[in-house]
């Protein structure tokens, strides 16, 4: 099993930041240009009362008054447009992971998907994406709360060597303890949001399977089951909130104790005559803006904690390995359809040998489900065999390309989805046109009958405007469509009645003649339609035959099929 390439949480970051240089630039600048307005008004508020007012001058005092009207224009100009630039770098991240993340997911090679709900994917490309994107929209604040400082440390340094020393030796310390009370939040973050995608996972499970569990009367586990996750979730949850908690209570604490201190010593140099009213006035509003860039440092350690851990979530679905690698070899045009399986094991598949001439209709049986699931993998190289070969057209499958297998060959699950659009859209695909028969070899012309804009009526999201019956007649129209030259069904027309499923064998096996057909199913009706009948017993060919011929000679045939 080969990889996707190696990527950390700190790569994703990394990227993160740097496919977004400009904006970010952009929003630093204005957003440095914002603090550091806000850092002059108490300086020149002093120089008011020290120039203006001492020299009792209206001329002066206005001239003053003028400069701090202009220096709260900037700052607001900068943070409005500051602002936007972070937000747009933000979301672009965003979006940008998200890219990458379906990528990786509808990769042909497979392997995101491994051992993951579909919720809980959704929940990566989502809430995660989101706060590692958030990263952006801190980064900048976080840069203009250090020019904040520094210009704070230099009017103080000019005012007095002790107050600038004291801001610029404290800040260092004050930002480490920052980062390491900031540990604990990333790893309960990172608890929390994986626990959080598992809830989200185990509810899309439950809300797709509704009516099956309705059916068995299996409500009531389920219900249990959500109730458990969903209390993990919360606990989780609660757990990152007290950590975010005691996070920022820790930070104000130590910077409320750092503030006094400047406070203290810049009242203690001003009674000594060190410094003027108009400087103490100024240190004094310093020491209490300097509160605003040790917020802005709470916030982005905070936000910087959930980024990493999310970006460490992004990243093990972005490296998770590969289910098959890539190849070169290439499937002959056109294909002929001849497939055969030499010696195949995978999960329940035991050596299996198996021939499909070009243009056959085979109907393949098997006595454990497990099994079904392995061969249509291994036929659709969603994995490729442990041991033994897959070849179509004399071409072993796992020196193809996966994209390159599936132009030649078609697996139809058993549980394939519908799209939001109209029945046709769904038919079609991105083929020009509906080929002929497509809709009347699935009975699917009689979905389109009872709808009341036939094949142009709307589909919902994921076809639940349909009944059971009516999504997977459309699915099998939409396969049957793709006129692939090896199609493999699995279980077309388990929710279908009788006398339909009849009239669907029937338009298959006329739709499909002279081309490589294998349904993998246990209905009477479509395996009396095929032209041959292979059963599989331990992950093996234990019997082939007719299908009225197995039902008269293999009693596990019959077990099998007629139970």
């Amino acid at each position: 099993m080969t990889t996707a390439g190696a990527t950390t949480g700190r790569q994703v970051l990394r990227n993160s930041i740097a496919g977004q240089r400009k904006p970010l630039l952009l929003a630093a600048l204005l957003a440095a240009s914002h603090q550091g307005g806000e850092a002059l008004v108490p300086v020149v508020i002093g120089v008011v009362l020290d120039r203006a007012i001492a020299d009792s001058s209206a001329l002066t005092l206005l001239g003053w008054l003028a400069v701090l009207a202009l220096v709260f224009l900037v700052l607001s100009f900068s943070y409005r447009f500051g602002a936007r630039a972070a937000e747009r770098a933000s979301v672009r991240a965003a979006h940008e992971i998200r890219l990458a993340l379906s990528r990786r997911v509808l990769d042909p090679r497979g392997g995101a998907e491994t051992g993951a709900l579909a919720g809980e994917l959704a929940n990566v490309g989502v809430s995660d994406a989101r706060r590692v994107g958030r990263v952006n929209a801190a980064l900048p604040f976080g840069m203009a709360g250090l020019s904040g400082l520094v210009v704070s440390a230099v009017v103080l340094l000019r005012m007095s060597v002790p107050l600038g020393l004291l801001v610029l030796l404290g800040t260092p310390p004050l930002l480490f303890l920052a980062h390491l009370i900031g540990k604990p939040l990333e790893k309960r973050s990172a608890v929390e949001q994986e626990r959080a995608a598992h809830a989200s996972g185990v509810a899309t499970d439950l809300v797709s399977g509704l009516r099956v569990l309705k059916g068995i009367g299996a409500e009531p586990t389920a219900v249990a089951r959500y109730r458990r996750t969903s209390r993990d979730s919360l606990f989780a949850t609660v757990r990152a909130a007290r950590a975010q908690a005691w996070h920022n209570g820790a930070l104000l604490a130590l910077t409320g104790i750092f503030i006094a201190l400047v406070a203290l010593v810049g009242g203690s140099l001003a009674a000594g005559g060190d410094i003027s009213v108009g400087d103490l006035v100024a240190a004094v509003g310093l020491a209490q803006y300097l509160q605003t860039p040790f917020l802005i440092f709470s916030g982005v350690n905070g936000q910087l904690a959930q980024g990493r851990a999310s970006a460490a979530r992004v990243a093990a679905v972005l490296s998770a390995p590969l289910a098959v690698p890539d190849g070169n070899a290439e499937l002959p045009a056109p294909a002929g359809g001849r497939v055969e399986l030499s010696g195949v094991s995978r999960g329940k598949l035991r050596g299996l040998d198996l021939t499909v001439p070009a243009g056959e209709l085979l109907g393949v049986v098997t006595t454990d489900p497990a099994a079904a699931t392995d061969l249509l993998d291994c036929l659709g190289r969603f994995a490729d065999p442990e041991h033994g070969t897959v070849r179509v057209d004399a071409v072993d499958l796992s020196t193809v390309d996966p994209a390159g297998v599936r132009e030649v060959v078609l697996v139809a699950a058993h549980d394939a989805d519908l799209f939001e659009g109209t029945l046709e859209d769904n038919v079609r695909g991105g083929m020009p046109a509906v080929p002929a028969g497509a809709l009347a070899a699935a009975a699917a012309d009689e979905v389109a009958e009872t709808l009341p804009e036939g094949t142009a009526t709307a589909v919902t999201e994921r076809g639940h405007s349909l009944s059971g019956g009516q999504r997977q007649r459309v699915a099998l129209a939409r396969a049957l469509a793709t006129e692939a030259p090896v199609l493999v069904l699995h279980d077309p027309t388990t929710a279908v009645d009788t006398v339909t499923e009849a009239r669907i064998a029937e338009g298959i096996a006329q739709l499909r003649r002279g081309r490589t057909t294998v349904i993998v199913t246990t209905s009477p009706a479509l395996l009396a339609a095929t032209d041959r009948v292979a059963l599989l017993g331990d992950g093996k060919v234990v019997a082939e035959g007719s299908h009225r011929d197995l039902v008269r000679e293999r009693a596990d045939y019959r077990a099998t099929v007629l139970s």
